[in-house]
């Protein structure tokens, strides 16, 4: 039995990373315009602490402006909605990002809706969730974005394709099936409620994993020859005091059936940040009414 192509996110995201750098250097030269994301910290969590670490030497590698803000975790949240007041009216920030998830006395939704839209690069606002799900321009969520350009390296048009997502979350779920059905795919959402997910999930050319639940997916869960996106990150125990990161397939048996899948880690995790840098300067070429892919 073969096995199954393995999607390299390192170097697709790296890829995207090249090519945004590019866009961005023709941005500045042609039309003095440096793209600027802002990037906002609450707490001391150490994963999101390495994640917007990476975030900021990422974006000052591409060539755009990088601002960083961090709060004590006890900070209030007016404190919090006074910053995105301010980055709201800077013209030197083109997108903002707020690291979720924020401690539990801040209103996260009343965060997010505080963003302007047209900075929001996280894609969460409702104004860009509403304009994803009704077919318009908007900035996209980078995840979800990042799954569709990893699927389309294997097959570049999804059209008719038979699309299951398991998970059902705001974050990831309902984005990626939104992006999906406007690919033309036909997609179906499972979650803990679905009857017979196997059955369900071996109907699917692609298969988009993000329910957070460490090997959850088997082989035999999978069409053979499909293409399996795994969203999930979870560390496990791996005997001792050594742990692990494995996703939401498990990847060895499902790689004996699939006809290509993306790793964890460096699969799905390494797009994130290149589609983030991809919206920022997506963000800028729409404040000033241009257009990102003629640059």
């Amino acid at each position: 039995m073969s096995q199954a192509t393995i999607i390299d996110g390192k170097s697709i995201a790296a890829d995207l990373r090249k090519k945004v750098g590019e866009q961005t250097a023709n941005l500045i030269r042609e039309h003095g315009i440096t793209p600027g994301l802002a990037v906002v910290l609450v707490g001391e969590d150490p994963a999101s602490q390495v994640y917007v670490r990476n975030k900021g030497r990422q974006t000052k590698k591409a060539g755009m402006q990088s601002f960083e803000h961090r709060f004590n975790a006890d900070t209030s949240e007016d404190e919090l909605l006074n910053l995105i007041a301010k980055l709201n009216a800077d013209d030197a920030v083109n997108g903002i990002l707020v690291q979720l998830p924020l401690p539990d006395h801040i209103d996260e939704d009343r965060v997010i809706e505080a963003i302007d839209p047209a900075k929001d690069v996280d894609g969460f606002h409702p104004i860009n969730v509403g304009k994803l799900s009704t077919g318009q321009p908007a900035l996209t969520p980078c995840t979800p974005l990042g799954c569709i350009m990893l699927a389309k390296s294997i097959t570049p048009d999804l059209s008719g394709l038979n699309a299951v997502v398991i998970g059902r979350s705001n974050i990831v779920g309902k984005p990626v099936a939104a992006l999906l059905l406007a690919e033309s795919a036909t997609v179906t959402i499972a979650h803990s409620r679905t009857r017979d997910l196997p059955e369900l999930a071996r109907t699917a050319d692609i298969l988009i994993a993000a329910v957070g639940r460490p090997e959850m997916i088997t082989g035999d869960w999978i069409k053979p020859g499909a293409t399996v996106i795994d969203v999930g990150i979870n560390r496990i125990d791996d005997g001792g005091e050594k742990t692990r990161l494995v996703g939401d397939v498990d990847f060895a048996s499902a790689a004996k059936v699939a006809g290509a899948i993306t790793p964890v880690p460096g699969g799905v995790g390494p797009m994130t940040i290149a589609c983030l840098l991809r919206n920022t300067l997506h963000a800028a070429c729409m404040k000033a009414g241009l257009n990102m892919d003629e640059l």
